[in-house]
């Protein structure tokens, strides 16, 4: 991404993200059978030869998906991720962490939803955030990517912290979610799994709805490797921290954003978002309280879509909520 005119700035961010993604491989990977366990999906749900990699499949008869052997309470969780080519409209792959089995009213949840499209279309990435059985505040923000998902792996990372959360790809911070007391309880705060899916999404995921999974471009493939668990592990009958991971690598395990990751995440909220529901006028009349405008983003969205993030009006969209079971994710909208 071009994100800076200055060559010498260019070429020093250039320098630092290649210094950062070769930092990346000394991450503390480890094997499946190490951290995961199976999720859903029976055969469709495969484990290479070298064992740290995984394949998602989800066709006619069903989709699949891992979690994680632990709970954990905070940490650094992190995968690559090759999503499926050709047309995927209404196919979803999510990364995500979760504990709607254990707090089905009251549960926590940190999103990474990928979300398919009809040929010729880009994948789109979405991040949420929940807190406390928060779903009626959906805290949705969608980007589009400056590579093609489905050409190569990617690194998609969550970091959460008792302060902040921040979402990365390939080590740029996409999103930083900071606790604060205008969030209240919304803030996730207890433990919760990591879970990977690939299933269908058709009621939603694409345009509302408009199109749908083609089983006709079935089998569709998200293959998953660095699979990193970095956290503290908890006891899921006391609900306390029963170790904390101090594993080799964990000096490359990110704790903040320093100033360079910042400019970067500058460069791609400013290009490549396109939807942020602080901004959104016909969900939210006043963005909720832990919001805070920023004209210039606030500008350049209305102008991406003056009815959602200005004054205009239309007619109230549905909100579409899928089951908090094992193999789902938590409510997005669509727009």
């Amino acid at each position: 991404m071009g994100y800076c005119s200055h060559p010498r700035l260019f070429a020093l961010l250039v320098l630092v993200a290649v210094v950062v993604s070769a930092s990346s491989r000394d991450l503390p990977i480890i094997s499946f059978d190490e951290g995961y366990n199976k999720l859903f999906g029976d055969d469709n749900l495969m484990i290479l030869k070298d064992g740290k990699s995984v394949h998602l499949l989800l066709n006619e008869r069903t989709g699949s998906g891992f979690v994680s052997q632990d709970l954990y309470i905070h940490g650094f969780f992190s995968a690559s991720v090759k999503l499926p080519t050709d047309y995927t409209a209404g196919v979803v792959v999510a990364f995500y962490m979760s504990n709607a089995d254990m707090f089905p009213k009251n549960h926590d949840e940190i999103d990474f939803e990928f979300l398919g499209h009809i040929r010729g279309k880009e994948w789109r990435v979405q991040t949420n955030v929940y807190g406390n059985g928060s779903t009626n505040t959906g805290r949705e923000e969608r980007y589009n990517l400056w590579f093609d998902p489905s050409e190569d792996y990617h690194q998609y990372s969550i970091l959460w912290t008792d302060s902040q959360i921040i979402f990365y790809v390939d080590n740029i911070p996409i999103r930083v979610v900071k606790r604060s007391e205008n969030m209240g309880g919304d803030f996730p705060s207890k433990p919760m799994s990591l879970y990977a899916t690939i299933w269908d999404g058709s009621d939603w995921a694409t345009n509302g709805g408009k199109y749908r999974v083609n089983y006709k471009y079935a089998p569709f493939l998200a293959e998953f490797s660095d699979l990193v668990l970095h956290g503290c592990a908890v006891d899921p009958i006391e609900q306390i921290s029963k170790k904390c991971d101090k594993t080799q690598g964990s000096e490359y395990i990110p704790t903040g954003v320093t100033r360079v990751q910042k400019m970067k995440m500058e460069g791609f909220r400013k290009k490549q978002m396109t939807y942020s529901y602080c901004y959104d006028r016909i969900r939210y009349k006043v963005a909720p309280p832990e919001c805070v405008i920023n004209p210039q983003e606030a500008e350049r969205l209305r102008v991406f879509d003056p009815v959602t993030f200005g004054q205009g009006h239309r007619r109230q969209r549905k909100h579409h909520h899928r089951s908090s079971s094992r193999a789902s994710v938590a409510e997005a909208t669509s727009v």
